[in-house]
């Protein structure tokens, strides 16, 4: 019996504009950087937040999805949180930030900038 292992689908779909951000990012990005990271650090009134920071070494148990413009990657303990997300970019004439649709979150604070699984 012969085992075949599939290719498992990225925990976080990222939108053209998400993928777009990030080669901006990359494209002005300090020496040394290797990536862009999401992480769900712990803060907010909800419990987690969503935080987008340069990384300057992979992370071996961290996902990675390569982008167009670089390397995208999931810390590792924020995975369960994020699987089946959609990460995007919006822009408009008072704001600009990545915005998520995150199917795990059952809910977030009245400002936005945290949720709770």
């Amino acid at each position: 019996m012969t085992t075949t292992t599939r290719q498992r689908p990225a925990a976080v779909i990222l939108t053209p504009s998400a993928e777009a951000r990030i080669a901006k990012l990359m494209s002005e990005a300090p020496e040394g950087t290797v990536g862009v990271k999401l992480s769900t650090p712990r803060r907010g009134c909800s419990g987690l937040a969503y935080s987008v920071d340069y990384v300057a070494e992979a992370n071996p148990i961290d996902e990675r999805i390569e982008t167009p413009g670089g390397t995208f990657f999931i810390d590792g303990a924020s995975v369960l949180y994020l699987i089946g997300s959609t990460m995007d970019w919006q822009e408009d004439d008072f704001t600009a930030g990545f915005v998520f649709q995150n199917p795990n979150a059952k809910g977030s604070c009245g400002c936005g900038e945290s949720f709770t699984v």
